[in-house]
């Protein structure tokens, strides 16, 4: 007996993403549900080689929904996903809205999964930032060999991590430089077209970003609360994959070369690391694909105990969508829910 899942904001590009990773990758699933507002209503999408009718959420019943991937916004979850998960359908949100509540477990499954079991709280599990899913991938098993002390990350982040919109924004200002069209920024707050903005959120009363601080607080509760963490995060005229530029500082001795190997085992890690033209991945490589990509592995000389690196990864995929259905698989390969129908 399969589950029944309901991807809420399934016409966004997360939740398109979702629908096709759930078909990729052969989730257990008898029903698929497409929910959007209900101004979407009726619009079709596609599941594999089904299409399905968008429903209206807020007509939806959850009672006989086992797990519900939300990609509907901090502030249609903040409202919902309490109702949801009261239903007894297990939340699975993508939003920010979640992750530093305490009782709620905020998860990537290669480096906590075993914090998924206190979702039975709230019923809600936090799916992490795009730019944070990425990093904590590549640094969990060098954390785990040679206890992080600090991590200067600086990111160079796809505009698709700010929807569609901001994709359109990017396309319609590229060819309007080519045909001297008048550019005005609408998503972004400066010209995004062949441009970098070292600006991504809202500030902060300390001169930092939201965007930064999720960076910060989000390593510290997944991978180790004592771990200092600093980011500057850029929006980069990139349509999909997000970029880290990253510094580590390390308690214990490591080379590049056993970081190398311990990546090279590590899961959901890929490292194409040659010290040759094009011996590194791209954002543009990374589009499409599951793996969190990690280059440019070399010693700093400046501190003791001192790595570099590069990670890529799409941000669609294992920063939102991909991290999502990784997380209802870690609920049903471990038997903590069940299917509502075989129960009834």
């Amino acid at each position: 007996m399969g589950f029944k899942i309901a991807i809420a904001g399934a016409t966004g590009n997360v939740g398109r993403e979702m629908l096709d990773i759930l078909a990729e990758r052969g989730f257990p699933a008898d029903e698929v549900v497409a929910l959007a507002s209900r101004r979407s209503q009726g619009t079709e999408v596609s599941f594999g080689d089904k299409t399905l009718k968008v429903q209206a959420m807020e007509n939806y019943d959850f009672s006989d929904t086992d797990i519900c991937l939300m990609s509907a916004g901090g502030t249609i979850s903040k409202e919902w996903s309490p109702r949801i998960g009261a239903k007894g359908c297990v939340v699975i949100d993508n939003s920010s809205a979640w992750r530093y509540d305490a009782d709620v477990p905020l998860i990537v499954p290669e480096v906590n999964a075993d914090a998924i079991t206190g979702f039975t709280k709230k019923n809600i599990i936090a799916n992490p930032n795009c730019s944070t899913a990425q990093l904590v991938v590549a640094l969990k098993p060098l954390h785990d060999h040679a206890k992080i002390k600090r991590v200067v990350v600086s990111t160079y982040q796809s505009v698709s991590g700010g929807g569609k919109d901001a994709m359109e924004e990017l396309f319609n200002q590229t060819r309007a430089v080519f045909v001297n069209d008048p550019i005005e920024p609408e998503k972004f707050t400066k010209r995004i077209a062949f441009n970098v903005i070292p600006h991504i959120d809202s500030f902060m009363e300390d001169g930092y970003t939201k965007e930064e601080w999720k960076v910060l607080a989000e390593t510290k509760k997944m991978l180790d609360p004592k771990i200092k963490v600093t980011c500057t995060a850029v929006r980069v005229p990139v349509f999909i994959g997000h970029s880290e530029s990253v510094n580590i500082e390390f308690e214990n001795e490591i080379t590049a070369e056993e970081a190398r190997n311990i990546l090279r085992e590590a899961p959901g890690c890929l490292v194409i690391d040659k010290q040759e033209d094009g011996g590194y991945i791209t954002p543009y490589e990374s589009a499409g694909e599951d793996a969190t990509y990690i280059s440019r592995i070399r010693e700093d000389a400046t501190v003791e105990n001192g790595l570099n690196m590069w990670v890529v990864s799409d941000n669609l995929r294992k920063g939102a969508a991909l991290n999502t259905v990784q997380i209802a698989e870690v609920l049903v390969n471990r038997g903590l829910i069940s299917p509502k129908k075989a129960a009834a």
